[in-house]
């Protein structure tokens, strides 16, 4: 039986066709193709500035350098996430803590949020900055995090790897309203794809400049930054250690392409989304919940098992789905139940509204390809599951 995978890439001609023109230039890497694709992204999302990075990851750990995150400081992100939001910062060799999801959202809580950093003001152990993820694609309560990084002085690094092309209260999500740095990632289950690839935009020059620098080894060519004087045409110093952290032209060309049809992506994920929600009515689950002041990127769409409703557990229905060549996943285990975060000091119970969702949690089939006829299958196939037992 052919099976429908959790998430894919959609690859048109268009888009072979510009990274071929571009295999043919004289450019491969380092080359125009990458300025492009920054204003691209910028002009979409309303930002002063974007820097393209090779990975989600690497702009995450050039956001927490950028803020000269270090020993002795401390980042606070969600539990219910992916494993970088949090290693960033253990990459610069800071430490991590993490705050408690919405019941309703999944994202970071505003309301826990506030309560722990009332009890960290009184240790004097206030986090340095706080990344928030905009879990599925849907924007975290930015607003209230926003003011609270104003009145306890910590940076706000939005983690919109899910999200581009979401919005909050009428902002885009990366316009700079409410975080210093936003970052996209580019893989090919997000909703454009540079194969490999990420993204940091942001409004503050400083910041900017310090990230263009350390995403190519700390090395600069621009007069005005350099230390000594420029001795000829040739000349660069380094001026802080940095990362090979580029993207490549061939990679960049891909991305341009595919931001062509930003708008067309998110229109079918939207229609897939509404329709997941009439076809799955009246099962034994729950379906996401969307803020009224925020519009989804979908990235993922998260169903939660309803155990007092069904006797299949989330790990039979799992096992039961694949069986059928419905390809689920799950999203997220928490962070800090991780064997590496448990060695630093966490352990289960810490935070029990993302261990619940934990174990409830099942990501359907949601990509722009995902035919009418596939949701179809893949909603009969989980109600056969979860109401027949079998």
């Amino acid at each position: 039986m052919r099976s429908i995978p959790y998430g894919r890439q959609d690859v048109s001609a268009e888009d072979i066709e510009a990274v071929v023109e571009t295999l043919r230039s004289d450019w491969l890497t380092q080359g125009p193709k990458i300025g492009e694709f920054e204003r691209v992204v910028a002009a979409r999302c309303g930002a002063r500035h974007a820097m393209a990075v090779s990975n989600g990851t690497a702009a995450l750990h050039l956001a927490c350098l950028a803020l000269d995150l270090g020993p002795g400081d401390v980042l606070w992100t969600t539990p219910n996430t992916f494993v970088a939001s949090a290693n960033c910062a253990r990459y610069c060799g800071a430490d991590v803590d993490f705050v408690d999801i919405d019941e309703r959202s999944y994202n970071l809580s505003a309301a826990a949020l506030r309560d722990k950093l009332l009890e960290a003001r009184r240790q004097g152990r206030l986090p340095k900055a706080v990344v928030a993820v905009a879990f599925s694609g849907q924007p975290a309560d930015m607003a209230e995090i926003a003011e609270l990084a104003r009145t306890y002085g910590f940076a706000v690094i939005e983690d919109a790897s899910h999200a581009l092309g979401a919005s909050y209260r009428g902002h885009a999500t990366g316009d700079g309203t409410y975080a210093d740095m936003t970052v996209f990632s580019f893989h090919p289950v997000k909703l454009v794809t540079t194969a490999e690839g990420g993204m940091v935009v942001t409004n503050r020059d400083d910041l900017a400049a310090r990230l263009r620098r350390l995403r190519s080894h700390g090395i600069t060519r621009e007069p005005s930054q350099m230390e000594g004087e420029a001795a000829g045409g040739w000349y660069y110093e380094q001026l802080e250690l940095g990362f090979n952290y580029r993207m490549t032209d061939l990679q960049a060309a891909l991305g341009i392409s595919q931001m062509g049809r930003l708008e067309r992506f998110l229109e079918r994920r939207r229609a897939l989304a509404a329709r997941y929600g009439e076809l799955l009515d009246g099962l034994p689950l729950s379906v996401p919940w969307q803020a009224p002041d925020r519009n989804s990127a979908w990235h993922l769409y998260v169903v939660r098992i309803d155990s007092a409703r069904t006797p299949r557990t989330r790990r039979e229905v799992f096992d039961a789905l694949r069986a059928r060549g419905i390809l689920v996943s799950v999203h997220y285990i928490p962070v800090h139940l991780q064997p590496y975060y448990r060695r630093l000091g966490f352990s289960a119970g810490a935070f029990p509204v993302a261990e619940r969702y934990y174990e409830q949690a099942l990501s359907l089939p949601l990509y722009y390809g995902l035919s009418d006829g596939d949701q179809e299958r893949v909603a009969a196939a989980l109600a056969e599951v979860l109401q027949s037992g079998a």
